[in-house]
């Protein structure tokens, strides 16, 4: 049974009204205006509301104006002994649920009053249906948000570990992925790449040597210059990164760049000797910081040289082994922005 509260300004009509539905179980009770229904509409909740229009201070279009204010589920049913269809319009247009005309009929009246209850009980499982609805999204949410963390984490150890085994291998060249991968990234936003490539890149240059692995360590590590077979064992790792990254979850693109970090400018590099046209932008990116850290690096069988000479070297080779858009931007990145060698392994957020 429902809770409904009647207003009108004849007595009669209010106990009429509120006995024909005490008597069936309902909860009826009754205010002589639209300020006393107010007032008792804000200290408890009525499923109906059944009001008359004509009443001393506020009229009942007046009150279902603020009953709308607070609320759009409490069902209100307008009352009137003079009707027109202009009243009965206006009355639709502010929001009442039903009209009805004096003198009233009880049976009339009590079925109006039932399929507002219905449409109320309706509303109240819709809105709570809905309430559960956005929880549980907001719990969803909550817990995809967790697991894209905890995914992400685990993605980024894997990437650091993938990282530092190749260091392992060989320590003349610890920091040496890292440095390319922030050094990558760095080129990228100055070429004006997004967020998502330009993070993109760092974890391209974090990885790109990751073929090393498979190179034996005594070449690695040679104090020496290399002998030519030795040269192209080395030359096979870019390919071996690529193999190794095809077995695993990540996108084919960053296999793909790192298959073609030692590619050049001008199709002299390796290992399918492609051109500029032929090559992505992110693979001409890693390839220059690339050269910029590995000559600006010692290793055992040279010094390393000074970043002024690197640079000059990179403008000499550029449009011939280098892009030269990609070697414009690594200069002003230097030379411009002071940009300082960076081997952290900074976290990553996965743009995939």
């Amino acid at each position: 049974m429902g809770k409904i509260l009647i207003v009108d300004d004849e007595n009669s009509i209010r106990v009429t009204l509120c006995e024909f539905l005490n008597r069936r179980g309902d909860s009826a009770e009754s205010a002589s205006n639209a300020l006393e229904a107010f007032y008792k509409i804000g200290n408890s909740n009525y499923d109906v509301v059944v009001s008359d229009i004509v009443m001393p201070q506020l009229s009942g279009m007046q009150l279902l104006e603020q009953i709308r204010q607070h609320s759009q589920t409490t069902q209100v049913i307008i009352m009137t002994g003079e009707p027109t269809v202009d009243t009965a319009v206006l009355s639709v247009q502010k929001g009442a649920n039903d009209y009805l005309i004096k003198p009233i009929r009880k049976e009339t009246f009590l079925r109006s009053v039932d399929n507002a209850l219905k449409i109320k009980e309706l509303s109240d499982a819709k809105r709570l249906l809905e309430q559960k609805n956005l929880l549980y999204q907001h719990q969803l949410e909550e817990m995809v948000t967790s697991r894209t963390a905890e995914l992400e984490k685990n993605m980024q150890g894997i990437v650091f570990l993938l990282s530092s085994v190749v260091e392992v291998r060989d320590p003349f060249t610890a920091g040496h992925q890292s440095r390319v991968g922030n050094m990558s990234a760095a080129i990228g936003e100055i070429m004006g790449f997004d967020r998502k490539r330009t993070e993109l890149l760092r974890i391209i240059g974090y990885l790109h040597d990751i073929g090393k692995i498979r190179i034996p360590t005594e070449i690695l590590s040679k104090p020496s210059l290399l002998h030519p077979i030795e040269r192209k064992i080395i030359e096979t790792h870019p390919q071996s990164g690529f193999d190794m990254l095809d077995r695993v979850n990540l996108p084919p693109f960053i296999g793909e760049v790192i298959l073609q970090h030692h590619e050049r400018y001008d199709g002299s590099g390796y290992p399918k000797g492609l051109k500029a046209s032929q090559q992505f932008l992110e693979a001409q990116i890693i390839a220059v910081a690339d050269v910029v850290e590995a000559m600006t690096a010692h290793r055992p069988y040279r010094s390393a040289m000074d970043l002024c000479d690197v640079l000059n070297e990179l403008q000499l080779f550029s449009g011939q082994l280098y892009a030269p858009e990609v070697v414009s931007a690594c200069l002003y990145l230097f030379e411009k922005k002071g940009y300082l060698l960076d081997k952290m392994q900074h976290a990553i957020s996965f743009p995939f």
